[in-house]
């Protein structure tokens, strides 16, 4: 389904503002929560976002593993995103935006 650009961008002002008003979110979540919601606005895909960790990492300014992995794993744990990885080279991993769970 195509978005209008003007639904596309309330839809990330929704995303963000809820993101933004979580206490337990530190600058390491919203970095790489705005790295998945900038590769899924150039997607046009706010449901199954196809992602890297190389470009997310390159996205959010975070050089090394470990503090991408913990702040990756807390979003999963947290039930901001759902991850499916792709064991296979040529096709990416896809995120998940869970949302309307967060914030009901």
């Amino acid at each position: 389904m195509q978005l209008s650009a003007r639904s596309e961008q309330k839809e990330l002002m929704n995303y963000l503002s809820a993101y933004m008003n979580d206490p337990k979110l530190s600058v390491w979540h919203l970095m790489i929560l705005t790295a998945i919601l900038t590769l899924g606005y150039g997607q046009k895909e706010w449901s199954a976002i196809k992602v890297s960790r190389r470009k997310i990492m390159m996205l959010s300014h975070i050089k090394t593993l470990p503090t991408y992995h913990k702040y990756f794993k807390e979003l999963q744990k947290f039930g901001y995103i759902t991850y499916r990885p792709s064991f296979h080279p040529g096709s990416r991993s896809e995120v998940n935006l869970n949302l309307k769970e967060v914030i009901s």
